[in-house]
């Protein structure tokens, strides 16, 4: 591998202890360190790599092979998946393990009220992000805004939406 997919690994790595709620939960770190800190891909290419990321069927954690694809080819896609599964998986198995021992614990419902704000807080981070990067024209705010809003009060399929933001995309109106 590449000097730049062992660097992907160890950043994705370290990321994936933070997903909390899922892979979006961690978009506002991924982004952090890859636009930011890296600089390996842009704003907009970090949008539209999500927005694959979710249209295609599987794990949504596919975003982090298709930027580590972007950023080291196929060593890269490897280096993302690994680091995001990697220790992630390690470290659900070792606190399952100790979940199991403590069934009638306490601590297990004080921690479990205290994730829940953390994981709303962090898909909400997540969300404001990728508005940044999906364009800065006045209808990409306003499908961004309806979209959150199907998402929050309707029992809409987000497919839905993203084929609207697909359909919208290729009439050249987004």
């Amino acid at each position: 591998m590449s000097g730049t997919a062992w660097q992907y690994l160890i950043e994705f790595s370290q990321v994936s202890l933070l997903a909390f709620g899922g892979a979006s939960a961690a978009l506002p770190e991924m982004h952090r360190r890859v636009v930011q800190q890296h600089h390996w891909v842009t704003d907009e290419q970090f949008s539209e790599l999500f927005g694959l990321a979710q249209s295609a069927p599987g794990p949504n954690i596919l975003v982090a092979s298709l930027i580590g694809w972007k950023v080291a080819r196929f060593a890269g896609a490897l280096a993302g998946l690994v680091g995001m599964v990697g220790p992630s998986s390690l470290l659900a198995y070792g606190v399952t393990r100790f979940w199991d021992r403590h069934p009638g614990a306490r601590w297990r419902e004080w921690l479990l009220h205290a994730l829940v704000p953390i994981t709303i807080g962090l898909t909400l981070s997540s969300a404001y992000l990728l508005t940044l990067g999906a364009g800065r024209s006045a209808a990409a705010y306003a499908l961004v805004a309806a979209t959150a809003a199907a998402t929050l009060w309707t029992r809409m399929h987000p497919l839905w939406c993203l084929a609207a933001g697909a359909v919208l995309g290729c009439a050249g109106w987004i």
